[in-house]
């Protein structure tokens, strides 16, 4: 007899964007003709720009030639783009970060997912509430979590720490030891912000309780304000404390092409039960030389000129492109008559729901009596409830007749 891993039974029964995805599918085969506009799940709509185009199109050629042809390459990534990051990503904000703290991968939902296979299944997890689910889900498949309390909408092992208007999307610290913190900035979903100093707090209660942050900067490309970390090693301390992670997804188009990084420096330690130090950079290392075959040439030579001054100059227009967007749906939700968060630092916009209605009911009239598609606010966890998310990442005619249909809507 084959047993199963029975944490997987403690998962709730649908991925929140597949649930989304069923519901529209079936509204859409009922209702063909209507004019569905997509601003639910985070994808972007630009193209590829040219300049990481033309370097996956010669790194195709390269392989055509027996000089230029590339087998298996290193599990951690190639130096020229692990350079690359280095440079530009770090060095230029004054953060000293080696090649050999950079790991390659294949997406940062990936690296979020899988981290946790080096921690303990005993660590004590703290996540904030709302959040990306995946950070959720894998310590639940892992069998950090504990039972699901339904009336609570909780697992009875995870410690929530609310992001809510009450508390001005700011996480209070934890009134217990965590082992384990999940952060993330520019917040996903609420697209909301941490000041340095408010990081800062977090580094030093990683840094007194033993405590290791992981930090996921997908959207930091995205921030306009100044004194808004890119990066979680701008705060004294961190080096030792964190982990970070980082994507070419949404900055660099990249969502179908697959390409990021996870940051793991080696003063980042762990402990074993008998109390033995260990290093989480060799820890890490030795996973990925097992499990994974790394990211291949061709998407890592486009990714590389991602930090060429041509790459520069045209990713900044594409996020200037949703940040200008993100900038129509704020203005479009607040003269409709709704109370919204995010949209400055972010591509995520974050609105109240009306009064006495739930996000998923919100959801289910939107899609029937407008035809707009966004993520409603539970399904990124309880405090999540009251709370709606759309995404800038879809097309300007899209984005503003989407707007001009929920403005006529809430007159009604």
């Amino acid at each position: 007899m084959s047993y199963i891993n029975e944490n997987f039974l403690n998962l709730q029964e649908s991925y929140l964007f597949s649930t989304i995805a069923k519901k529209v599918a079936k509204y859409v085969e009922n209702n063909p003709n209507r004019n569905i506009i997509k601003l639910g799940i985070g994808d972007v709509t630009r193209p590829i720009v040219p300049a990481c185009v033309e370097a996956m199109h010669k790194a195709i050629d390269e392989m055509g030639t027996a000089n230029g042809f590339k087998g298996y390459g290193p599990e951690q990534g190639y130096e020229f783009l692990r350079e690359a990051i280095v440079e530009n990503d770090y060095q230029r904000r004054g953060i000293d970060i080696k090649k050999d703290e950079i790991f390659i991968s294949d997406g940062a939902k990936c690296d979020c997912g899988n981290i946790v296979d080096i921690f303990s299944e005993d660590n004590k997890v703290a996540i904030t509430d709302p959040v990306y689910p995946v950070y959720l889900d894998t310590n639940v498949m892992s069998g950090r979590s504990g039972k699901f309390n339904a009336k609570a909408s909780k697992y009875e092992n995870i410690i929530y720490l609310p992001i809510t208007e009450e508390n001005d999307f700011k996480p209070e610290l934890p009134k217990e030891k965590v082992d384990m913190i999940y952060l993330c900035f520019p917040n996903n979903p609420t697209g909301t912000v941490l000041s340095k100093e408010e990081l800062k707090k977090w580094v030093d209660y990683a840094s007194k309780n033993n405590s290791i942050i992981l930090y996921d900067s997908a959207y930091e490309a995205f921030i306009t304000e100044e004194n808004i970390p890119h990066s979680i090693y701008e705060i004294e301390g961190a080096k030792d404390v964190a982990i970070e992670f980082k994507s070419f997804s949404k900055n660099a188009g990249f969502t179908g092409v697959r390409c990021a990084y996870v940051v793991i420096p080696k003063e980042l330690k762990g402990f074993s039960k008998d109390g033995k130090e260990c290093g989480i950079n060799k820890l890490w290392n030795r996973r990925t030389c097992t499990k994974f075959n790394g990211v291949s040439y061709i998407v890592q030579r486009g990714a590389e000129a991602t930090f060429s001054e041509r790459g520069k100059e045209e990713i900044k227009e594409n996020i200037n492109y949703y940040m200008e967007n993100a900038k129509i749906i704020k203005q479009g939700l607040e003269e409709a008559g709704f109370k919204v968060y995010g949209g400055v630092n972010s591509p995520y916009v974050w609105l109240k729901v009306p009064k006495n209605i739930s996000s998923w009911e919100f959801f289910d009239k939107l899609l029937e009596e407008v035809n707009i598609v966004g993520t409603p606010g539970s399904g990124f966890g309880p405090s999540g409830e009251g709370y709606f998310r759309l995404t800038a990442f879809g097309t300007r005619e899209n984005t503003i007749e989407a707007m001009k249909r929920i403005k006529n809507w809430n007159k009604r």
